[in-house]
């Protein structure tokens, strides 16, 4: 699996990735959704570099003029509620992009263990298609894994990119461990530790409350 960290190099996405982790910014709900988005279309941007163009010819009001354009379309996937923001990003680039939706949540058990329990899919047949799975947080990496084995059922993806803007290293090692080699990882940034409950830290807290509010 090929990781790119993003927030590596220095860019205006750093600026984002600082305000959706600073305390004193990112409760004003707004402003969280609008940097998740933010980083959404800057993720959409550096993937499209990846696709297969094609010359085409594009009539103006005074001629003709030969543009490079992608070839084909990706779907973009992503995990209800959290990952909408920054799916939306993604979708303002790729407008034209399928879309395959799937309503999870982790469901507790009483030894403090958890499950990822998936209640509801639309998406397309993925049969040899590029997937842009994006979600905020990476954190043990389980809800990508199901998540992905559940978009299965939909045919086999040529390529699958993923699209996160924090992932755990420990989160990191499990998704190599269990997705295809043709995955290729876009991260914003990556930290060091995550708790016992899969919380990362520094992290930035829980996304979806963050964007949406908090829930019973």
């Amino acid at each position: 699996m090929e990781i790119i960290n993003i927030g590596k190099d220095n860019s205006i996405f750093n600026q984002f990735i600082s305000e959706i982790r600073n305390v004193e910014i990112q409760n004003d709900r707004m402003r969280f959704r609008k940097n998740c988005e933010r980083m959404g279309e800057i993720m959409a941007y550096e993937i499209s570099k990846t696709f297969k163009y094609e010359t085409k010819d594009i009539t103006t009001p005074l001629g003709t003029a030969k543009i490079n354009l992608i070839t084909e379309q990706p779907v973009l996937s992503t995990i209800l509620r959290a990952g909408l923001t920054l799916h939306q990003g993604l979708l303002n680039y790729f407008d034209n992009a399928d879309n395959a939706l799937v309503s999870a949540y982790r469901k507790h058990r009483k030894d403090g263990s958890f499950i990822i329990e998936a209640e509801y899919m639309a998406s397309p047949s993925l049969e040899d298609r590029i997937v842009i799975l994006s979600d905020p947080m990476l954190a043990s990496g389980a809800s990508i894994v199901e998540i992905y084995k559940l978009l299965l059922q939909k045919g086999t993806p040529k390529k699958l990119h993923l699209a996160i803007l924090i992932a755990s290293k420990e989160g990191i090692n499990y998704v190599e461990r269990h997705l295809p080699e043709n995955t290729t990882l876009w991260v914003g940034a990556i930290d060091d530790e995550l708790t016992a409950q899969s919380y990362i830290v520094p992290g930035l807290g829980d996304a979806g409350d963050l964007a949406y509010g908090s829930k019973e």
